[in-house]
């Protein structure tokens, strides 16, 4: 079948790496807006809107990225903003053909409007299994998994950790610092992964983003995620001085490779925030190449103007993979994700590698 958007819609996808407040639909934020009594959005009509956030976070600079989040934060500070948008990005993956997502939030960041730390967790599941109900009722089929998002330039990680572990058992899957990396590195949250790993769960780091491979070692020799958030510096400890076969791995690259660290790779995000300078020049290939565990993901599908679709259609126009490349991004994806064994050989033996095959005739 030739690899088309509308094709690769079809095919099944899973994504470990989407940001909830980077997701909303323009016309939502406006409504919100309207709704909670914000007044400050930079646009009044969904078309200009979205073009605003997507012209924004294209500034080469995390931090300047990340300032697009004020507004979408926003309008989700009532259980209904929560609800809805929570809502509303189960169906939207669902269109897009992802039968798997693992979607991360700041629950710190929601509690403007009087919330506690559990109710904003709880009107955000609430929400995803509305989500989950309306497109199984549309004859869909979609996972949502939540996971919780401490911001690393402030002071609330083990609350957050704790907060992950209370709601385990009712759709939260693991743990995440996020934000600026330069001036707070991940060990400063030491106490906070210390009891992750205390309580046998789950929890991955961004890392090796905007700062280079410290960033990375820190994550995984102090703090020891299980995966990587973009991680796209570790190049920096590979040397290509010829064919990519004789590419040179230093102990750090080798030790994520070696032991199936997995790679959150979201290739348009990363050239917006400058973390590749284009995306002929993202290392995916390189590092898809050399067999370390990519997977691909949308990180913020509002202000990248993305779905995973695009970015996997991106990638085949950019570097020629074909639909058996896609299965294997996928399946590492779903090797990858913070849910039972047993439910990710289910879904890789029962949608993914069915969904693939009709793919490759």
């Amino acid at each position: 079948m030739p690899l088309t958007l509308a094709s690769i819609r079809r095919a099944p996808k899973a994504l470990l790496h989407d940001h909830l407040d980077g997701g909303l639909r323009p016309a939502t934020v406006l409504e919100l807006a309207e709704a909670c009594g914000y007044d400050e959005l930079p646009a009044t009509d969904a078309d200009t809107l979205g073009t605003w956030f997507r012209d924004a976070a294209d500034s080469g600079s995390l931090e300047r990225y990340l300032e697009t989040f004020a507004h979408t934060v926003a309008v989700m500070q009532t259980p209904e903003g929560l609800r809805r948008v929570a809502r509303e990005c189960v169906e939207d993956l669902a269109e897009d053909g992802v039968v798997y997502a693992e979607v991360r939030f700041a629950p710190e960041q929601h509690l403007n409007r009087g919330l506690t730390l559990d109710e904003v967790v709880e009107h955000t599941l609430a929400g995803f299994r509305e989500g989950e109900e309306l497109v199984a009722a549309a004859g869909g089929r979609i996972t949502v998994v939540c996971l919780l998002t401490a911001m690393r330039h402030a002071a609330r990680s083990r609350e957050i950790a704790e907060l992950t572990v209370r709601f385990r058992d009712r759709g939260v899957g693991g743990f995440d610092i996020a934000g600026a990396e330069a001036g707070y590195p991940p060990t400063r949250h030491l106490d906070a992964f210390e009891y992750m790993r205390a309580n046998s769960a789950h929890f991955t780091i961004h890392a090796g983003e905007a700062f280079g491979l410290p960033s990375i070692h820190e994550a995984l020799a102090y703090c020891g995620c299980d995966r990587l958030g973009h991680g796209v510096r570790i190049t920096d400890d590979i040397s290509v001085p010829g064919a990519i076969a004789d590419a040179e791995l230093g102990l750090v690259a080798k030790y994520v490779r070696d032991t199936r660290i997995p790679l959150e790779l979201c290739p348009s995000s990363n050239v917006q925030t400058g973390a590749v300078p284009s995306l002929d020049k993202h290392p995916f290939d390189l590092l898809a190449r050399l067999r370390f565990r990519v997977t691909v993901n949308t990180d913020n599908r509002l202000m990248s103007d993305t779905t995973m679709s695009r970015e996997m259609l991106k990638l085949v126009e950019t570097f020629g993979y074909g639909w058996s490349d896609l299965e294997r991004f996928t399946i590492n994806a779903m090797k990858s994700a913070f849910i039972p064994f047993p439910d990710r050989l289910k879904i890789i033996d029962d949608v993914i590698k069915p969904g693939y095959a009709v793919m490759l005739g």
